[in-house]
């Protein structure tokens, strides 16, 4: 008779837990069972008494995530989300589950997966392709990299996504050594040079002699993992020598080491220098290999663990039990041939590629450490007109500093006085100093000329465009291009095929009709075995995504992800806004008109500047700056109010002010004659921008202003044209002056008068011709079209918004940049074909000659001990070829 109960379940965070618990407990013989995520509770009907034990025991299966309590009452809680108010009242799957327009207004989970919804600004589009594995079959959001994971590690071929683990060890997938995260700010120690014993981690005098003390960098520890692989390395190959000594030295002339050493006591010699290169320095790699099986993730280490287990166990039953091989095997003296040189040869070659492997990843950490050298130890404080020095850490926000000439600039700010040239060349990647004067802002990390200046600290800690820059070099490092989807399918189908080709190899070479056959088929399946290591083929992606993120970071290409490098590559046009990409961003006013009695040029320019100040667009600054060059006082704006991508309304005084394009003009019914528009089209012919005022609804002037090409945008636009790229030109400006700048520039295809969802549209029409775009704006008024678009540039200073709205962000906004950004995406992905196109040709050129396909026509065969070496060196060799990237120019 059967029974119903039900238990309490412990550990279940989302619905994909919930239907891991129900398929595992309805794998008990006779139970069925149904789990419920909202109360944690599984409904349990059996034919016969089921202990818990047992249905525990079942659990523990999937990892030991789950506890299975009798008492319902008493068992833990389902794991809950902290609860996050959201402004708007609007909630979303950050799974996605019913769309990116489903909208739920309360709080709770998802009735889809079963995760908890979330605030709706604080959700983005997940990563089809990272996975954050919780070894339970399942996968969760991929954490953000960031300073809390400096110091952490993670799976170099990225099995589990962007999981980091706490600790130094292995992979629990692919058995690859874990990679650690680079710290993400400078680690400074005071210390005075009189008394170096003297150590502090702050400024300050000496306690002895009263000097100051001097900063020093905290140089980073030597790798302590890379320290003990090398320590291993070189205790395997004083035992490993000899065993090869002893193995092979028969193969001399006159067989000298028979002649001095009897067999037993050479082959008890072996097993004993055998033995600690099995069971301690290299121990680790049959670990992985049995995880592998456990888990059947099979991997490098598989085939390696499977090759250098079957030599020495195979050596042992030949030393202790002779007798039961055949007489093939034996010599003539009845002994038979040991493959404890193999087993240790082997093992210590991967050991050597380990080491060799674990040197050369740290190589592909050098962006981000040579971004956090820029960062300066300490800064000047002006307090009360003294000067007071304080580490970089201590620095806040509205701090005047003082900047002497030559120092670092200590953080983001603005110059407050003095003027100077500061060489911005290490952030931007553009070698001319750029001259600053007060009011202009400053990039911590550069370094200031020959003039001291004063700053007011606006950025600090991890808000500074030295820190996002690095936290995007070390989050998209760890990125997944597309292309490495391809290595997942081909890793997940070849070890198991390399071990049906190895038994092949043994059972063909065992059936021939050669001299010890059973001897040449057992040689020949450890060196298919060993050869055919995939590891060559995993690294081959991750390793110059590393090294390519890091080259366009000390460009000034910022990448938030390797998938939009991949994407880029396969570009056919490139859309340009027109200010601030195609020109210099900075207008200057050339003309003011005006058309009313009541108000002279003066006061056209003194009112457009006023009800202005609240804006952000390039033209609004021109004409503060030329109000302020002139003397203007600015008046007092109230009711301000922007108008994307058309002007700015105010009220000044009692005046109803509005500023903007003619379009605006006639949308707010203000009347323009023939006069005002022949006016304006005669000020666009000459490439002016023209921004209309009007005063309480009737016309009062116009303000003209001049946006100079820059002489890099003509230049890139032609490179891009020579490549086939088809550039077009979307602006918000009017037909005339749009006209103008795109025959300056070269460009044939222009749209002008746009607001912000004219350039969405324009995008989705091109996409809709099965063409991949670039789009290129600042990041804030085009971010619906970068965000359309298939890789969104955005230009500009590159901090907060523009960061965050594009794919790739340049800290220069120059045109130039752009198409060293399509260049690197070219030479990355040049890069990782070349190493996948060298891992497999080496796997189906070293497969056969393994197998010996060679030997019938040639008498050529690979022995196991070369087949390790060479596996060793592929790998290596994908590493040096991912770090020629470095060496490579993008001009």
């Amino acid at each position: 008779m059967s029974t119903t109960k039900t238990y309490g379940i412990s550990g279940m965070t989302c619905n994909g837990c919930r239907t891991n618990v129900e398929k595992k407990l309805n794998e008990v013989p006779g139970v069925k069972a149904a789990v419920k995520l909202e109360t944690g509770e599984a409904e349990i009907t059996a034919d016969e008494n089921i202990s818990t034990p047992e249905l525990q025991a079942k659990l523990d299966e999937l990892g030991g995530a789950y506890k299975i309590s009798e008492d319902k009452n008493h068992a833990p809680a389902p794991a809950e989300h902290p609860k996050e108010e959201s402004p708007s009242g609007q909630y979303i799957c950050p799974m996605f589950c019913e769309g990116e327009d489903k909208i739920y207004h309360e709080p709770g989970r998802c009735p889809v997966c079963g995760m908890f919804l979330r605030p709706i600004e604080k959700v983005q589009k997940p990563d089809p392709n990272a996975k954050h594995q919780h070894g339970h079959g399942h996968s969760h959001e991929k954490p953000v990299a960031s300073a809390s994971n400096a110091g952490k590690y993670y799976c170099p071929m990225m099995c589990e996504g962007d999981k980091v683990y706490d600790k130094f060890g292995s992979c629990p997938v692919c058995g690859m050594n874990l990679e650690k995260i680079p710290e993400m700010t400078v680690k400074v120690e005071y210390t005075c040079p009189m008394h170096p014993e003297i150590v502090q981690d702050h400024p300050g005098n000496c306690p002895i002699c009263g000097m100051d003390l001097v900063p020093n960098q905290v140089t980073e520890e030597e790798d302590q993992h890379y320290k003990d692989l090398l320590k291993k390395f070189w205790i395997s190959v004083a035992c490993t020598v000899p065993i090869f000594i002893l193995s092979m030295g028969d193969m001399l002339p006159g067989q000298p080491i028979s002649k001095i050493i009897p067999y037993h006591v050479n082959a008890w010699i072996q097993l004993i220098l055998t033995i600690p290169v099995v069971f301690y320095t290299c121990w680790m790699f049959f670990e992985r290999a049995w995880t592998s099986f456990k888990t059947w993730n099979l991997n490098m280490f598989s085939l390696i663990g499977l090759g250098a287990a079957a030599a020495f166990i195979f050596s042992l039953l030949a030393l202790f039990f002779p007798q039961i091989f055949p007489a093939e095997l034996k010599g003539h003296h009845g002994e038979v041939h040991l493959y404890f040189e193999s087993a240790a040869v082997i093992l210590t070659l991967v050991l050597l590629g380990q080491v060799m492997e674990a040197k050369a990843h740290s190589k592909t950490n050098s962006a981000i450490k040579e971004l956090i050298k820029l960062s300066p130890a300490e800064a000047i404080v002006v307090v009360d007109g003294k000067d007071k020095k304080v580490s970089i850490h201590d620095v806040k926000l509205g701090d005047i500093l003082r900047v002497r000439a030559g120092d670092k600039v200590p953080v983001d700010g603005i110059v407050e006085e003095g003027n100077t040239s500061i060489d911005e060349s290490m952030i931007t990647g553009e070698p001319l100093p750029v001259e600053k004067a007060p009011e202009d802002k400053v990039i911590g990390g550069t370094i200031n000329g020959n003039h001291e200046i004063l700053i007011k600290a606006e950025k600090v800690g991890s808000e500074t465009l030295l820190s996002q820059i690095i936290q995007l070099v070390n989050t998209a490092s760890r990125s997944q291009p597309p292309i490495q989807k391809l290595t997942d399918k081909v890793s997940k189908i070849f070890v198991p095929t390399v071990i049906v080709i190895a038994i092949i190899t043994f059972i063909a070479w065992s059936a021939s009709a050669v001299p010890n056959s059973t001897a040449m088929a057992f040689s020949n399946l450890l060196a298919v075995l060993i050869v055919a290591c995939p590891c060559a083929l995993g690294l081959a992606t991750p390793m110059s995504v590393m090294v390519g993120i890091g080259k366009g970071a000390k460009n000034g290409i910022l990448i938030k992800n390797s998938e939009a490098l991949e994407k880029m590559e396969k570009a056919d046009v490139l859309i340009v806004d027109k200010t601030g990409t195609i020109t210099s961003g900075k207008p200057s006013v050339s003309e003011v008109v005006s058309g009313n009695a009541k108000f002279q040029e003066k006061d056209i320019l003194q009112i457009a500047a006023s009800v202005n100040k609240n804006s952000t667009h390039p033209l609004a600054q021109a004409m503060l700056d030329k109000a302020k060059e002139d003397g203007a006082q600015l008046l007092d704006v109230i009711q301000f109010e922007n108008i994307a991508g058309k002007g700015v309304k105010g009220r000044i005084h009692h005046m109803e002010v509005l500023l903007g394009t003619p379009r605006l003009m006639k949308e707010q019914q203000v009347a323009l004659n023939q006069n005002h528009e022949q006016q304006i089209e005669e000020l666009q012919k000459k490439g002016n921008s023209v921004s209309v005022l009007a005063i309480d609804g009737q016309f009062a002037g116009l303000v003209a202003a001049f946006d100079a090409l820059k002489d890099s945008s003509i230049e890139a636009i032609k490179k891009f044209q020579d490549e086939g790229i088809e550039v077009h030109m979307f602006t918000g400006d009017n037909k005339n002056t749009a006209e103008i700048v795109a025959k300056q520039a070269g460009i044939k295809h222009v749209q002008a008068s746009l607001l912000p969802e004219d350039k969405l549209n324009g995008i989705k029409k091109i996409q809709a011709e099965g063409k991949k775009v670039i789009m290129v704006g600042d990041g804030i008024n085009d971010a619906p079209a970068l965000t359309q678009a298939d890789i969104g540039i955005a230009m500009g200073t590159g901090t907060d918004v523009a960061i965050q709205s594009a794919e790739i962000t340049l800290v220069k906004g120059d045109l130039k940049a752009v198409h060293k950004a399509y260049k690197l995406s070219k030479m990355m992905l040049r890069n990782i074909k070349q190493n996948l196109g060298f891992a497999f040709l080496y796997n189906v050129i070293g497969i056969p000659i393994a197998a010996g396909i060679l030997y019938p026509s040639f008498g050529i065969l690979m022995s196991p001990m070369i087949a390790a070496a060479a596996m060793s060196l592929s790998s290596v060799s994908v590493i040096l070829n991912s770090l020629r990237l470095n060496n490579s120019t993008l001009d």
